[in-house]
């Protein structure tokens, strides 16, 4: 490997502009070559085309010819790479040796093309036929109780595919379907179901486009969703306020270059954020309480919404004074500042991302803001309510198809489920760790770089006797492995390539992060003849595992979308609307519940921060584009911890300085080893380092009240040059 010399330069206060077009075409050009990027790249979110493996924000109804982002461009030319890994290149290369690699090496090897397979006493990969391994597969399948198996998801699962695994799972007899939603958005579905009984947002991009107030909290769209910011830019010129409020200053909320206008490219671009709130890491709850309590004062309250649409309005009280400027560090003008900004506002929507979902009250803080927006009335109104922005491309749509511990009402339809219910993703590695698991099969992502407590999850994962890994590129979990377990790399197509089965050249579907489903064709020619898709392969482990036939749900994928239709409410006639998509029932459910939360600000002791970890611009997910962070000012480097200058005397260290990264437990201390500290505006007593290389800091024991989401955003730590 080669070691990483960072470089660090001021942080951007713009985003995208003719640098974001340079650097997503760079990836492109780079990895798919001019003709292939040209092609690829002008199907992207397209009617006609494939849905973008990244984000899951939704497309305008009337699109632009490139419907892409940067980090679109990247995510599309990962998969669309040229590069391709045969077999001969794990002869080359045994898994010892792989395991030496960092996760960016990894995913630059390119495409896998060939079923793979590693044996016990081994240490490299072998082919191994597509029979061959559904059977083996079924073999070990069949060999334990099924509560001893798990069954992973990805969000880049299609529909189909999900409908389909999570189907298999609860025939073979368990509801062991943990998925990344349950590190991510949980604390979302928990909190929503609980409040407007329905676990998602209920916002449209036309209600984006008309509020006349957007909060964007806990989140970095300029890097993670960055075609939202093109939203905000309408919201913003139809006279909408924004309102950011986060641990660091993002480029993508201060000012956007809209690259796909003249104006964005040579011009000034459109400042975004009216207003800016510095909080510290886990102080959003006592913001929202804070807020709540000014609009009660001023009685800038809906009397009619709360008497006629909710309950439990008496139960709220306000905080105390001292314990909002403890938790969110804001001096009381700023707080009153924003909660005006909510008074004056007649059409307000509140969005989040992860900043608020993986921390010790990050279902409690999601209450809050869903008090604070029932009090002005805006739930179930144009321009107004509630968007969580989901991350991954379909992870909202896995949930809907069944992708849950808990099997859904419409299960029942089908078979008879397991009453048990099953792991989430914590609880899974719990059950590797201790023997109840002992195999492991992932229907895409990266199992050990996305989770939690890296040491013990990896050692989790060793337990298994068998792993099965869905993939389309080499990742850190198919180098996770023991001298005696068995594993299999099972190859599937990507969003990008043709799906051609018996039954003719198919599509799949998708759900982005407001409720709306459509289709996704993929143009590119596959990257090899062995590759299978989702639904094939879980056909394949079905028919070994259960002996079932699932030939005509593999042959036309129609059939699957008819059963789907027939079983999922909002799914009716499903064939016919999907060619021009469709938005499920968003809510809200029912009478809507006011929640009452205690304020328990964290007792941080002297010498230590609040760290919260954060992706890189050249990151998505567990994906590593590159080693750069441009927004950020980073090149040619991860191993970094940005930190207020204060902070930083008052402890003694200085910008450039080595440091380890030490979390402080009940169990013990866990130790990030060799980070260069970068002097940055972040909130005081706060500091902020890269996911997955910070997992090591979380333990598997630290999650949300909850919702069991890990507490990645709310680490308590020390430096040690």
């Amino acid at each position: 490997m080669t070691a990483e010399k960072p470089k660090v330069s001021p942080p951007k206060t713009v985003a995208a502009g003719l640098p974001g077009v340079a650097h997503g075409l760079a990836k492109g050009l780079g990895g798919m070559g001019a003709r292939r990027t040209a092609l690829t790249l002008l199907r992207v979110n397209q009617a006609d085309g494939f849905d973008c493996p990244g984000c899951a924000w939704p497309e305008p109804d009337k699109r632009s010819h490139f419907e892409f982002c940067e980090n679109g461009a990247k995510a599309v030319a990962e998969e669309a790479t040229l590069r391709r890994i045969t077999p001969d290149f794990f002869i080359r290369y045994p898994i010892s040796v792989l395991a030496a690699q960092s996760d960016h090496w990894l995913g630059r090897q390119g495409r896998l093309t060939s079923p793979m397979v590693k044996r016990p006493g081994t240490d490299s990969y072998s082919p191994i036929t597509w029979e061959e391994a559904f059977d083996l597969t079924a073999q070990q399948l069949r060999a334990i109780e099924p509560d001893e198996a798990l069954f992973y998801t990805s969000g880049r699962t299609s529909n189909e595919a999900a409908f389909l695994y999570q189907l298999f799972a609860r025939t073979y007899g368990t509801n062991n379907l943990p998925d990344c939603s349950n590190m991510c958005h949980e604390s979302s579905g928990v909190a929503l179901k609980a409040t407007i009984g329905v676990g998602k947002g209920t916002v449209s991009l036309d209600d984006i486009h008309h509020a006349r107030l957007i909060v964007v909290v806990g989140q970095n769209p300029g890097t993670n969703h960055p075609r939202m910011l093109s939203a905000l830019e309408q919201a913003k010129r139809n006279g909408a306020r924004i309102m950011s409020i986060n641990p660091l200053p993002e480029a993508g909320l201060i000012r956007f270059k809209n690259p796909q206008k003249l104006s964005g490219l040579v011009g000034r671009g459109t400042a975004l954020s009216d207003l800016h709130l510095p909080i510290r890491v886990g102080g959003d709850l006592a913001l929202f309480q804070a807020i709540g309590a000014h609009l009660r004062a001023w009685d800038a309250v809906d009397h009619e919404f709360i008497r006629t649409r909710t309950t439990g309005f008496d139960t709220l009280t306000d905080p105390d004074p001292d314990l909002v400027r403890k938790a969110t560090g804001l001096d009381s003008d700023a707080v009153e500042m924003a909660a005006r900004m909510f008074a004056d506002s007649d059409a307000t929507i509140v969005c989040w991302a992860m900043g608020l979902t993986q921390g010790r009250d990050a279902v409690a803080t999601i209450q809050e803001i869903v008090n604070v927006q029932l009090m002005r009335g805006m739930v179930g109104k144009p321009g107004a309510g509630l968007c969580p922005v989901r991350g991954h491309s379909n992870v909202q749509g896995d949930r809907t198809m069944g992708i849950w511990h808990e099997p859904p009402a419409w299960v029942h339809r089908l078979i008879d489920p397991p009453e048990k219910a099953g792991y989430d993703t914590v609880e899974a590695i719990r059950a590797m760790r201790d023997g109840r698991a002992k195999v492991f099969v992932g229907l895409g992502g990266n199992f050990a770089s996305a989770t939690p407590d890296t040491a013990v999850t990896e050692e989790a994962l060793k337990r298994c006797t068998l792993a099965v890994h869905i993939s389309t590129k080499l990742n850190r979990s198919h180098v996770v492995t023991s001298r005696d377990q068995t594993m299999l790399i099972l190859p599937c197509l990507g969003r990008t390539e043709r799906d051609r089965q018996k039954g003719g050249e198919q599509f799949v579907t998708v759900e982005d992060s407001m409720s709306r489903v459509h289709a996704s064709r993929g143009r590119l020619e596959p990257a090899s003849e062995l590759l299978r898709s989702e639904v094939a392969i879980v056909c394949g482990l079905a028919r070994a595992t259960l002996g079932v036939d699932w030939s005509s749900y593999m042959d036309d994928y129609r059939a699957i979308r008819a059963v789907i239709a027939r079983v999922i409410p909002g799914f009716e006639d499903f064939e016919a609307r999907v060619e021009k998509g469709f938005t499920l029932p968003q809510g809200p459910v029912g009478t809507m519940r006011f929640t009452a939360s205690p304020l328990r600000p964290l007792d941080v002791p002297a010498g230590r921060l609040i760290l919260q970890t954060v992706r890189s611009h050249d990151q998505y997910n567990t994906t590593i584009y590159g080693l750069d962070d441009r927004y950020r000012g980073i090149k040619n480097g991860r191993h970094v911890i940005f930190v207020n200058p204060l902070d930083l005397t008052e402890l003694g260290l200085h910008d450039g300085q080595t440091v380890d990264i030490i979390s402080e437990w009940a169990d013990g201390e866990r130790v990030a080893k060799g980070f260069r500290i970068v002097a940055y505006p972040i909130a005081r007593g706060c500091a902020a380092t890269y996911f997955p290389e910070a997992n090591v800091l979380v333990p598997l024991d630290s999650t949300a009240a909850g919702s069991n989401t890990p507490t990645s955003k709310q680490i308590i730590v020390r430096l040690e040059p």
